[in-house]
């Protein structure tokens, strides 16, 4: 390491080189000796330290022990970190085979050789040595391993212990050895240490002005090391931003510790010192690169209100970029660095830096500087924020004071400065209100009763040890102004106090202080040192002195003590408690009178003697208003800003800054430019109106108040500045005779705002190589961009240079042009044309202009070759744009690849060949500029034609030249320009073929903005043709003349035309005659719609004609006409008629729809009309066939529907029905005809809807057959539906049914055969197209319907022959005992049942007590010839044949007569 070396000597100037290499020979000397020693050191060190092992870390063997030395094994094991984890076992040497190398005979064969018994001889003393060596060495390394064997299970323990009583070992972090500060000069590296202690172990972070310090985000910069407990940081390079307080923080689960370290970087005396830290240049030692830094899409001068939010933004390039490295971003104002507070947000995205202003306020205003801070440099960019004071909640009142700041804090008063504001509202400001707010509440205390006009006032009454904030109001007459932005919050105690609360703490302020050496103990402090005034005013006085040089061991406070001028009484000021701070400030002193002051030292030992006393200081403002600032010059500077300068105040004393207004010439209104005073005495004016005049006038500011404002400047126009424009470039020799030679050049990329008025050429000869003196060519300017220098001396050589000059003055010269050696040139073909101009850039074309070559070589030029290639490409990629050599001096190149680059030249030839080639010219992209605009032709209403160009981009100095074929247009017989603003326009006066040509328009002072129009043969003849048309307009018709009729028959005539004024005028024209307004025609005409019609009353046979509408309006004509003669006429007439008669027919009770029917889904016939100008007392009558039917009276509506329902319509139902309306005001009648063909077509209808309720045609089965049938929701009788078989009709039989039953149609097939198989179809008649239902009774279908045919016939079969019991058995028979009973029952079945009797489920045979019979097969009989009680039961008879079995139950009740009459 080099902490040997103090690190501020390394690199000190005066540092002894011969001191450092002796210092470090010894060092090396000390690190040799004790590495020979640390290769055989561990066994031994191992015995007397434990088992610590000795390393020397960073230092190479070969380096320091230059000595070659066998050095004796060690035989412990350590890791990475030289801790010891176990021993090595080294293998030794033996007599076995795998340690000789040889087997037994061999062995053998050696020892029995003379020459091995004599080395045996020879060395067995040496062998009983090696052995004795071995001996000792498996000793020493049994107890070596015993011992680590030990010590190990004791570090096991250990470690058992502490995690089974893991909190008793747990503290907080502590620091052993804190960090130091250090002052050190620039470029050197510093090194901050410190030890901590704490378990678990603390986590250690480094912090820089609060801020955590990242060794990634600025590689090599910061070296972070931690290492047995020992924390170190380390800054390479220091420079002026590493001035710092550095804070290390140590923290674990137990607590947290800090421990502070400043950093001061002091720079040599003559080093650059400027407000904003420069940073370090040059590539970066990690990466070997340099970085590239481009600021683009900035923030412009911006405009803002009090309360507002802004955001300044700017995008950052940075070239390369890298992931992980990011630029360091600053924000200042003013050149102040601005720091992340409530009022400012900084955020930076990784590629845009952005500053938000919260909430502005009039301290906002000023210069914003965005600086991008690299490792290889730093890249800045500037624009200003102006702020405007608010709307006052006042009229009239004064805007807001600002930068409220607390100037000097005591424990019992805080003296508050403030700055007044640019806007007294139209009335003097009276004073100012301060009001305080204690920090942590929201109450706020106005602190004087009066305004105070003084920019300073002193608050008293504050509570020691509180914070307080501060904010002010103005007032006018008016009424008061919004609060100031209030103050840093200040805290009412005693400087000295804040000062120890402060302690390591406090931010480096930029200065050295040197501590004074110990006072000595118990001595009386002498005298204050130095003693002065330095502010007093009405309301206060503040003295400041310096400490005595003796003040004893004991620290030293103060009494300060006043005497009236004149008198010897002096009084103590502050009786109660001495002041601890060299400063104080003394209230309730009387205005107007004089005083003196001195000050006493004491301490614990005594009090000293006072001080000397001032001069006599009268009570009262020091400080004077400032006087007018002097002249004051604007000067143009942009198109919305200007430059104000003017001379400062004349002995102003602490001048504040200055407020400058502007005002347009002659309108009285002042407006504030800076709302936030500035201290220079120059200052850009931003936000004024270009074209404008301005005149600006300037007052100082300082604490006791706003200057008398300075005289009124020179108007100044707002446009702007002009300057003398660059050099031309790109001279060359266009022709060379025997004594001159033509020069051309390129112009200025640079006018200076102005036109060039013209070029000056100075020459001089070159002589072997050493050019002579400068000689004028011309003294008077040439407008031209070639001239000839004449005068020159053949085969001489000689150099050029041009110089452009316009309004502002003639600019600098251009560099020295190449030497040329005038000679004159005798080539046949043409030399080089020259002044080439692009114009029109578009995104895929341009025009190329060039002027002829000077030298037109043997013959004229009969042509111009254009060549073309991309800007980046190599000289073998130059093309020609023209196959055939263009006359013209001009050529519009198409087909250019949008966003490309190129470059030109142009070549002339004549007839002896093709010439050298102009010069390139400069690269242009093929782009369509944003705001770009074409050439407009245009006809106004007289016919004039006109070409109009407009152009965003000018300036006030633009101008718009038009040219004809690319020549600029100077004869105006022809033509007339007219130009207003940024619009300019070519007036053909007399169009002709005279004027057919390429028109176009360049604008001076602006990016090349150009258009052109091509006047061809074509657009002349189609612009005469809009010309004429515009000259003799003709008036636009929407619709032609037509004619409609109206209610009560009325006619209208009518057309529409697109547009006419309120003065238009029409004419009516019937058969060449004009009619008029009157009884018969009644003319109208709407101005907005252009209708205009003419309405007759009715239409007789004399109306019979032409009918014209002639318009008018202004020049332009049109008329429109229609005919009605004939059947035209006739046809209109009649159908007048009857609207007429419509009319009348509606007045009383009507039908508005006439009698007719329609059918319901469910078949209903309903006759309905729709009637209206119903009344009460209008009734309806219905009749049929002449007999009333139906009368509806007392109506309930005035328009609707009358029904008559029909609902089971039939042949009966034909006839004809009438419906009669009537009232008072007449009657109207409506008849429907429903017999013949109208009855045919109501059931046609009928049938329809039956037809559309069918359901599809399904197929069943039945014991007889198969059976085909639809439902349909109504049926009617004289419905006809047609039954087919494969699509012919069916001719019925006894076999082939067809059949309704309720409102099922069906198609029964008896016994079916293989035939009956197909297509059937039901047909539905409703004298229309009718309806077909169809069903497919084959395949599948038929032979399912005919199995299930067979199974109901044979079901059928088999219930007709069952055996049955037809009837003739009683449920319950009741007989007395004795009777005789007989029962008999039919039964049926084929073949002929078996009949058994059964009584109570037993069957019973027939005896002489019961006899039973079967006669015919058809009658059964159950007889009982004498009843008994015995013969009560069930009875039961069973009928059984093959098809079935069914019974037959009843009961017999037997009953004595006397239990009978008991029962009575």
């Amino acid at each position: 390491m080099s902490g040997s070396i103090p690190f501020y000597q390394k690199h000190h100037r005066h540092y002894d080189r011969g001191y450092r290499s002796t210092e470090a020979e010894a060092k090396m000397s000390h690190y040799k000796s004790s590495s020979r020693y640390s290769a055989g050191s561990s066994i031994s060190s191992t015995r007397t330290r434990g088992l610590n092992v000795s390393s020397h870390s960073g230092l190479e063997e070969i380096k320091l022990s230059p000595v070659p030395k066998r050095s004796k094994p060690s035989y412990l094991a350590v890791d990475k970190e030289n801790q010891i984890i176990g021993y090595v076992v080294p293998i030794f040497r033996g007599s076995q085979e795998f340690t000789s190398g040889m087997s037994d005979t061999e062995e053998t064969r050696v020892r029995e050789t003379a020459g091995y018994m004599a080395r045996r001889n020879l060395f067995t003393k040496g062998l009983e040595m090696e052995r004795s060596e071995v001996i000792s060495r498996k000793e020493a390394m049994r107890e070596s391993a015993e011992r680590i064997s030990l010590n190990k299970r004791i570090h096991e323990h250990e470690e058992h212990f502490k995690r089974m009583n893991e909190d008793s070992l747990m503290h907080p972090p502590e620091f052993v050895i804190k960090p130091r500060s250090h002052t050190v000069w620039e470029k050197q590296c510093v090194r901050l240490h410190c030890t901590v202690s704490g378990w678990p172990d603390p986590r250690v972070i480094w912090y820089k002005n609060n801020v955590a310090i990242d060794p990634i985000t600025s590689p090599g910069k910061y070296k972070l090391e931690s290492r047995y407990n020992v924390h170190s940081l380390e800054i390479n390079k220091c420079d002026f931003d590493d001035t710092a307080q550095y804070r290390v923080s140590a923290m674990n689960s137990q607590g947290e510790q800090s421990a502070f370290a400043s950093v001061v970087v002091k720079r040599f005396k003559g080093e650059v010192d400027e407000a904003l830290p420069l940073p370090r240049h040059g590539p970066i030692s990690e990466y070997g690169i340099t970085f590239q830094t481009h600021i683009v899409d900035k923030f412009g001068v911006s405009f803002g209100r009090e309360g507002e939010t802004m955001s300044l933004g700017c995008t950052v390039i940075i070239y390369p970029a890298l992931h992980r490295y990011q630029p360091e971003i600053q924000w200042y104002r003013d050149d102040v660095l601005l720091t992340p507070s409530k009022w400012t947000h900084v955020h930076w995205s990784g590629d845009r830096a952005t500053l938000t202003l919260t909430h502005l306020n009039k301290e906002d205003e000023g210069l914003y500087t965005l600086r991008v801070i690299t490792k290889s440099g730093y890249e800045t960019y500037s624009a200003y924020v102006f702020v405007r004071d608010a709307d006052a909640e006042v009229e009239g009142a004064p805007g807001a004071p600002l930068d409220v700041r607390c100037l000097d804090a005591n424990k019992d008063y805080i003296i508050v400065s403030w700055k007044q504001p640019a806007i007294d509202g139209g009335n003097p400001i009276v004073g100012y209100f301060v009001d305080r707010c204690e920090v942590g509440t929201n109450h706020w205390v106005q602190c004087n009763d009066t305004p105070v006009k003084f920019a300073r006032f002193p608050v008293t009454g504050l509570v020691e040890g509180r914070s307080y904030i501060f904010r002010v109001r103005a007032v006018n007459k008016s009424g008061m102004s919004r609060p100031s932005r209030v103050s840093e919050p200040v805290a009412a105690m005693d400087p000295a106090d804040r000062l120890r609360m402060r302690g390591t703490s406090a931010p480096w302020t930029g200065q050295i202080i040197v501590t004074e050496e110990e006072p000595s103990e118990s001595v009386v402090p002498g005298r204050p040192l130095d003693l002065q005034v330095t502010e007093a005013t009405k309301n206060y006085v503040v003295l400041s002195w310096k400490p005595p040089g003796e003040k004893g061991l004991e620290g030293v406070m103060y009494y300060v003590e006043k005497c009236v001028v004149g008198t010897d009484s002096w009084q103590r000021v502050n009786t109660e408690l001495p002041v601890k701070s060299p400063r104080f400030a003394l209230f309730d002193l009387a205005e107007g009178k004089s005083y003196h002051f001195r000050v006493r030292c004491c301490n614990a030992a005594g009090v000293g003697e006072p001080s000397e006393p001032t001069e006599a200081t009268t009570v009262g403002d020091k400080l004077d208003i400032p006087s007018a600032p002097g002249k004051v010059v604007p000067t143009r500077n942009t198109d919305t800003s200007v430059v104000v300068s003017w001379e400062a105040s004349s002995d102003a004393k602490e001048l504040v800054g200055y407020y400058i207004e502007a005002s347009i010439l002659d309108s009285g209104v002042w407006e504030p430019c800076n709302n936030k005073p500035v201290k220079a005495t120059r200052f850009v004016c931003h936000g004024l109106v270009t074209g404008e005049q301005y005149v600006f006038r300037v007052r100082a500011v300082n604490a006791a108040g706003l200057s008398q404002f300075s005289p009124v400047s020179e108007p100044v126009e707002v446009k702007a500045a002009i300057a003398s424009p660059a050099p031309p470039y790109g001279i060359s020799v266009l022709e060379c005779v025997r004594d001159s030679m033509v020069l051309g050049w390129k112009q200025p990329t640079f006018i200076g705002g102005a036109d060039i008025t013209g070029y000056f050429v100075d020459y001089r000869e070159v002589i072997d190589g050493v050019p002579g003196k400068w000689h004028e060519a011309n003294i008077k300017a040439v407008s031209e961009r070639a001239y000839r220098v004449s005068d020159l001396q053949e085969n001489k050589k000689y150099q050029f240079q041009v110089r452009a000059a316009n309004m502002a003055g003639v600019g600098i010269p251009s560099l020295p042009s190449e030497t040329f050696l005038c000679e004159e040139w005798t080539i046949a073909v043409p030399g080089p044309p020259h002044d080439l101009q692009i114009r029109e850039v578009r995104g895929d074309s341009l025009v190329l202009l060039w002027k002829p070559p000077v030298y037109q070589g043997r013959d004229p030029v009969n042509g111009f070759y254009v060549d073309i290639k991309e800007a980046d490409a190599p000289e073998e990629a130059w093309r020609g744009v023209n196959t055939k050599a263009v006359e013209k001096q001009f050529i519009k190149i198409k087909n250019l690849k949008e966003g490309e680059t190129y470059v030109f030249r142009v070549r002339a030839q004549n007839k002896a060949g093709v010439g050298k080639a102009s010069d390139v010219t400069e690269p242009i992209p093929a782009l369509t500029k944003p705001g770009t605009k074409e050439i407009v032709v245009e006809v106004d209403d007289e016919g004039v034609i006109s070409l109009n160009f407009e152009c965003c981009d000018t300036t006030p100095d633009s101008k718009f030249v038009w040219s004809k074929n690319y020549e600029e247009i100077t004869e105006s017989s022809r033509l007339t320009i007219e130009t207003k603003a940024n619009k300019s326009k070519t007036i053909f006066n007399t169009p002709g073929e005279e004027d057919i040509g390429i028109y176009s328009c360049l604008v001076t002072h602006t990016d090349g903005a150009s258009s052109s129009y091509t006047f061809s043969t074509e657009e002349l003849k189609r612009l005469l043709e809009i010309s004429h048309d515009h000259k003799f307009p003709i008036i636009p018709l929407k619709s032609e003349l037509a004619v409609e009729l109206l209610e009560k028959g009325r006619v209208r005539f009518w057309l529409q035309a697109e547009q006419m004024t309120a003065n238009g005028k029409i004419d009516y024209v019937f058969n060449d005659n004009v009619v008029s307004q009157g009884e018969k025609y009644k003319m109208n005409f709407d101005k907005n719609s252009g209708v205009i019609e003419m309405v007759m009353e009715s239409l007789t046979p004399g109306d019979e004609g032409t009918y014209t509408f002639q318009l008018k309006d202004g020049k332009a004509t049109n008329q429109s006409s229609l005919v009605l003669i004939g059947d035209v006429f006739k046809q209109l007439q009649k159908e007048s008629e009857f609207q007429r008669k419509e009319y009348f027919r509606k007045q009383g009770p009507h039908f508005i729809e006439y009698l007719g029917y329609e059918v319901s889904p469910e078949c209903c016939v309903v006759l309905k009309c729709k009637v209206g100008n119903i009344k009460k007392d209008t009734s309806a009558l219905w009749s049929k066939d002449k007999h009333q039917i139906k009368a509806d009276e007392q109506l309930g509506f005035t328009e609707g529907v009358l029904k008559l329902e029909i609902a089971q319509i039939s042949k009966k139902d034909s006839g004809v029905y009438e419906v009669v309306l009537k009232d008072d005001r007449g009657q109207d009648t409506s008849t429907l005809s429903l017999v013949d063909q109208g009855f045919k077509d109501l059931m046609n209808e009928v049938f329809s809807y039956i037809a559309n309720s069918s359901t599809p045609l399904k197929i069943t089965s039945t014991d007889e057959g198969i059976r085909l049938y639809t439902f349909v929701s109504y049926y009617n009788d004289l419905l006809q539906v047609t039954w087919q078989h494969k699509d012919s009709a069916i001719a019925f039989s006894d076999r082939i049914k067809s059949g309704v039953v309720g409102e099922q149609l069906w198609l029964q097939i008896t016994d079916p055969t293989e035939k009956d198989m197909g297509k059937y179809a039901i047909e539905f008649n409703d004298g229309k197209g009718g309806l077909r239902r169809t069903v497919e009774l084959s395949g599948q279908a038929f032979d399912d319907a005919f199995a299930e045919f067979q199974r109901l016939k044979a079901a059928a079969t088999a219930e007709r022959n069952r055996a049955r019991v037809a009837g003739g058995l009683p449920d319950v028979v009741t007989i007395q005992e004795g009777k005789a009973l007989n029962l008999t029952c039919n039964i049926s079945g084929n073949p002929v049942p078996e009949v058994t009797w059964l009584k109570n489920d037993r069957e019973i045979t027939s005896d002489e007590h019961c006899i039973l019979k079967f006669e015919s097969g058809k009658f059964a009989s159950f007889t009982i010839t004498a009843v008994n009680t015995s013969d009560s039961g069930k009875y039961s008879i069973l009928v059984k044949n093959k098809y079935g079995t069914e019974s037959g139950d009843f009961t017999v009740s037997v009953f004595i007569p006397e239990e009978a009459g008991k029962k009575k």
